[in-house]
């Protein structure tokens, strides 16, 4: 009997992951509330709402029943909504078996805590051993995953045992899977990336070349790395798959939700109408948020990320955020973000 797998929930990446476990074998059940797409994956094979008309493996059983989901379950995979995360994970108590291996990919923060996504599990789930908790991230876009496309990416736990595995969970031929203890780290960078993303967004939109991205991903990811670190995370954390490698996916791709929210900002529709228009979660628009409160709480300088929530939440416009992140005072490129690397990431 193949190991069992569930997936919460039944989006775009939720379902690729479970397209990545049904390759590799396993007896896979995608978990969604939603009836008419739970009906719409078992007799056709089909999540048009999220990937369009592609054909979802037949070995990938779909439910609304979070007990038929867990129950016996070797292993979940949470790919929640950050905003859902709280609520899923409270569904999830009464059928999560302590021995199930627990897995989330999900890149975002809670906003009201500004929880990481594991704390978030932890909380809810307090029988479960958090320190087992494994964090999926890295380049990624479903609609390439979905199609076999070579990905790589990275799964993070304070367990060595879970994170090695969730990687024999779900490495195969085109899915490859490295492993890094340093769960703040991988998480920090996966949701911070998505602001950085609608920044890029928003300079393409503006038409302001290669030159303007260039410079806004690399000064993004310094401070990407300020952040991170001064939470706690790896600084080499950030120059991995989970950090400049998503970084660089989401910023550049036309299947990024973030880059095309910016992009359309850029062009004048205001973000409500954006939003709606896109019709799937932005992470990156609470991520901002989050991110702005979380910069002052860690006394971490995040330029772009204040400019970008500005023209967020502040009607500021995108033309006024470039001119005062060009206009700002002179200074030297490597002291913003050198900073004593923690000896215990070495030992």
């Amino acid at each position: 009997m193949p190991k069992k797998v569930a997936v919460l929930v039944a989006g775009s990446w939720g379902t690729a992951i479970a397209s990545v476990l049904a390759e590799n074998g396993l007896d896979v059940l995608l978990w969604s509330r939603n009836e008419q797409q739970v009906t719409e994956m078992n007799k056709e094979h089909r999540n048009r709402r999220f990937l369009g008309d592609v054909a979802l493996s037949p070995a990938i059983r779909a439910t609304s029943s979070m007990k038929e989901a867990l129950e016996e379950a070797y292993a979940v995979v949470v790919v929640a909504p950050s905003a859902a995360m709280r609520e899923v994970a409270s569904q999830m108590r009464p059928y999560l078996s302590k021995e199930t291996l627990l897995i989330h990919a999900t890149k975002g923060f809670e906003a009201q805590t500004l929880k990481r996504m594991s704390t978030v599990l932890a909380d809810e789930l307090p029988d479960y051993d958090a320190s087992r908790i494994v964090v999926l991230s890295g380049p990624s876009h479903a609609e390439e995953v979905i199609q076999q496309s070579p990905t790589t990416v990275v799964v993070a736990s304070e367990s060595v045992e879970a994170a090695e595995a969730a990687q024999d969970l779900l490495i195969n031929s085109s899915f490859r899977v490295y492993t890094n203890p340093d769960v703040i780290g991988v998480e920090v960078g996966g949701a911070l990336k998505n602001i950085i993303a609608l920044g890029a967004g928003l300079t393409d939109g503006l038409g302001y070349g290669d030159n303007a991205k260039a410079a806004l991903l690399t000064r993004g990811l310094a401070e990407i790395s300020r952040l991170g670190t001064a939470m706690g995370g790896n600084p080499l954390t950030f120059s991995g798959l989970a950090g400049v490698g998503d970084l660089v996916v989401t910023c550049t791709s036309k299947h990024s939700r973030n880059w095309r929210a910016g992009y359309l900002l850029a062009q004048g529709h205001p973000l409500d109408e954006v939003l709606k228009q896109m019709g799937m979660v932005v992470e990156g628009v609470k991520t901002t948020q989050a991110a702005y409160k979380l910069s002052r709480q860690y006394d971490a300088t995040m330029p772009i990320a204040d400019e970008l929530y500005a023209v967020l939440f502040n009607g500021k416009t995108p033309e006024a955020a470039v001119e005062d992140l060009m206009g700002r005072g002179r200074t030297h490129e490597i002291e913003e973000v050198a900073k004593p690397v923690q000896t215990k990431w070495f030992s």
